[in-house]
Parts: C-alpha cells; structure tokens; sequence
C-alpha cells in the first residue's frame, strides 16, 4: 500500500509552467506570421463567408410578389 507522494505545491507550479507553455504555443501559432500569410488567410476565410452566403436558400416570406392569388 506504498503510494507515490507528491508535492502539490511543485505540481501547481508545473501545471501553471505548462499552461504558460500551451498559451505562448497558441499564440505563436496565431501571431508568429507574415503580413502576407495573414492576408491570405483573411482572403480565404472572406471567399470562403461569400460562398457559404450565396449557398442560403431565400426565406418563403421573402420571394416574389408572383405568388399571390
């Protein structure tokens, strides 16, 4: 019934440094590009809106006067 002891004041640090270490990963993923790179991604998420957008089916309410009876 020997159990491994743990510091839990070491392995609060360690979660934190970790934390600290998944954040700066994140961010350089996010802010670590070029100005060219960044457009392009902002082009393509812009093509990418306008084509989702065109796909939408108009709304009943909102078609043609030629309906009415």
């Amino acid at each position: 019934m020997s159990a491994t002891v743990i510091n839990l004041r070491q392995a609060r640090k360690q979660k934190a440094r970790d934390s600290k270490a998944q954040s700066a990963a994140e961010n350089r993923r996010k802010f670590g590009r070029s100005k060219a790179e960044k457009s392009q991604e902002h082009a393509e998420a812009t093509l990418e809106t306008k084509r989702f957008e065109g796909h939408k089916l108009t709304s009943v309410s909102s078609s043609s006067p030629t309906d009415e009876d």
